[in-house]
């Protein structure tokens, strides 16, 4: 076997390869109006059973694209909410799917998860570029730096004015 061949069927242990896997299951029970854990399960099936549409992820990074999916699962209303606070001049309807679900993905994370941001930010980014638009890396990019500095305003003490 090739040094790529033996490359390619290594398990893939990246968190950003777990996100991305994750996206796509969010992208498809979005797309297609189904339960996200049977989509989830179908293609961990598919990715166990070699389709290389999937790369093969390590249990590690199959446990955190889990996490994400069940924690986008349950939080969902409150990331869609934030988003729409977030995004200025644009409704959901407006927008690509694809910058959608990226941007739920990562919002979910920095919200929810330790994870910094940017390195959420930059996975986004990747994805967005990978499966969007031409703009959709600059879009996702600008939106997710906005929240993130939102979020960090909320989250640093404020101090209280001297006499």
């Amino acid at each position: 076997m090739t040094r790529r061949r033996e490359k390619a069927a290594a398990p893939v242990g990246t968190r950003r390869a777990a996100r991305e896997f994750a996206f796509r299951v969010l992208f498809e029970a979005d797309r297609g109006n189904l339960p996200m854990q049977s989509v989830f399960t179908r293609a961990e099936g598919s990715m166990r059973g070699g389709d290389d549409t999937y790369p093969t992820l390590s249990e590690e990074a199959l446990a955190f694209a889990q996490e994400l999916v069940q924690g986008i699962g349950s939080a969902r209303p409150d990331v869609d909410a934030t988003l729409r606070r977030t995004i200025r001049g644009w409704s959901f309807d407006q927008m690509a799917q694809t910058d959608l679900n990226v941007l739920r993905l990562a919002t979910f994370e920095m919200m929810y998860t330790p994870e910094p941001h940017p390195p959420v930010i930059e996975s986004a980014v990747r994805i967005a570029r990978k499966f969007g638009g031409d703009d959709s890396g600059r879009f996702v990019n600008g939106v997710l730096a906005g929240l993130s500095r939102s979020l960090n305003e909320r989250a640093a003490p404020r101090e209280e004015p001297q006499e």
